[in-house]
């Protein structure tokens, strides 16, 4: 499955197709629905087409699409590292359901906002039906295609020690997938052979170009324990010359995973990588993007902020702060004191001990559950965010103290501070809550990836994304 890069992120060529197709399906929607709707006249349609209660249908169409389709968005529909299960196609249903009901409530506000584009509860209902079958119908073709070899890359992994190993057996790595398939593995010449016997191709190094041209072999992973020793430079530069194209594990698990492998990770991949880089004119657009996308949010948010502190303050008769000071590592390593709802018990750490928040955690106050689960908590560290502490996407801020115990632990894990953290996150979008040091090495594997290619673009899609975390409660504790 071909993938290209916009804006420093992978994104798959059918993804990007069934994304147009179903702009289109939106588009036609809203047509349908009128000529359903109204059943008038050829020619009385025609002036429906043109002039729509005092306004263009078209603009109402394009209303209806954009919205609808940042709704598909914020709910995952079209992630590359998207994977297709038996039996997902049901759950596919009802998030395709729960999206378009999100889009219906937000063109229901537009509506409200800009008369001149307000469709009818007829109009809009018969459009919401066609819509839902219309992507359902799309979907199950493109699953049907998705799932058959006609769209998958066939890679050859050349190498069969340990970084072979660790690629198979990393989780979404060189299995056959939704987007490529394994034809094998080629060992070397005296490198010791860590994979399965049946993985195995019966060739020599001196057959790999051939082997690929025979075998229509798209990409080739060079996954070599020891360069030095052991190195077919010449079958490689025949591959490239005919357009095969050769990666390295790292990028390969990079644009198939999302995240930054931190076993194969060497510090010559990060130097000649593109990406790692911090600018002026990255800095002040992401600032800007902060600053007019926090307001925002609180003018949204206002009323949930109010109702949420009254509700803490009386679960505790009104003698406890609703705030929570707790100090945090930012930019640099430089600390700050971030901003949150109180969820817990004020005693919740009263030896001093700094302690992960576990799964049914006592400490957590009724509405303490509910706001964190919702993630309402967190809304208060749009201050930090418009102080400068912080911004609204990065990496998520630690404790000083998990900090300190985790750098000794995971190679780079201080890397995650050459930006600022943020209040969403790449890493909360593909992996749980997780309080152990195992759960804080795979985080860092997405925060190296938001590091490496973080922009604005980036940034406005992972906010987005973050919609089908709170909707779905995802990753809470």
């Amino acid at each position: 499955m071909a993938t290209v890069k916009i804006f420093n992120n992978y994104l798959r060529l059918p993804f990007l197709f069934l994304a147009l197709v179903e702009i289109g399906v939106f588009f036609l929607s809203v047509y349908s629905a009128a000529l359903v709707r109204f059943q008038e006249s050829d020619a009385k349609y025609v002036n429906i087409m043109i002039n729509f209660d005092g306004g263009d249908i078209g603009l109402v169409a394009t209303i209806f699409t954009s919205v609808m389709m940042l709704s598909m968005v914020a709910l995952g529909h079209y992630k590359s590292q998207q994977h297709f299960a038996p039996g997902a196609f049901a759950e596919t249903v009802v998030r395709v359901m729960v999206s378009l009901l999100l889009g219906s409530f937000s063109l229901i506000i537009i509506f409200y906002i800009l008369p001149v584009t307000k469709m009818g509860r007829g109009f809009h209902f018969i459009a919401f039906l066609l819509s839902f079958f219309g992507v359902i119908t799309v979907r199950a073709i493109f699953y049907h295609c998705i799932g058959a070899n006609i769209l998958k890359r066939n890679i050859l992994v050349v190498g069969a020690g340990e970084r072979a190993k660790t690629l198979i057996s990393e989780k979404g790595g060189s299995q056959d997938g939704v987007s490529y398939r394994v034809s094998g593995y080629v060992a070397l010449n005296g490198e010791p052979v860590s994979i399965p016997d049946e993985k195995l191709l019966q060739i020599s190094c001196d057959e790999i170009c051939s082997y690929a041209l025979e075998n229509e072999i798209d990409e080739i992973i060079l996954a070599i324990d020891d360069r030095r020793k052991t190195y077919p430079e010449e079958e490689l530069v025949k591959c490239k010359l005919a357009g095969i194209k050769i990666v390295d594990p790292v990028t390969f698990l990079e644009r198939e995973q999302g995240k930054v492998n931190l076993e194969m990770l060497h510090s010559g991949w990060m130097i000649y990588a593109p990406g790692f880089n911090r600018n002026d004119m990255k800095s002040l657009l992401a600032r800007l993007f902060d600053i007019v996308s926090s307001f925002l949010i609180l003018a949204i948010m206002f009323p949930v902020i109010a109702v949420a502190a009254f509700l803490i303050s009386a679960e505790s008769g009104f003698k406890h702060p609703v705030f929570y000071r707790q100090v945090r590592v930012g930019l640099d390593g430089k600390e700050f004191s971030l901003l949150k709802f109180r969820s817990m018990k004020v005693d919740a750490e009263k030896d001093g001990k700094a302690v992960w928040a576990q799964k049914n955690d006592n400490r957590i106050t009724m509405v303490g559950r509910f706001i964190r689960k919702t993630r309402i908590d967190e809304l208060p560290q749009i201050i930090n965010i418009l102080k400068g502490d912080m911004r609204l996407v990065g990496p998520r801020p630690e404790r000083p103290e998990f900090v300190e115990d985790l750098a000794t632990k995971i190679p780079y894990y201080k890397k995650r501070h050459t930006v600022k953290p943020g209040l969403a996150g790449w890493a909360q979008l593909n992996y749980p809550y997780g309080a152990t040091d195992r759960d804080a090495y795979e985080k860092l594997q997405y925060d190296l990836y938001y590091v490496k290619n973080h922009n604005v673009i980036l940034d406005f899609f992972i906010l987005l994304q973050t919609i089908e975390i709170v909707i779905m409660g995802k990753g809470a504790r």
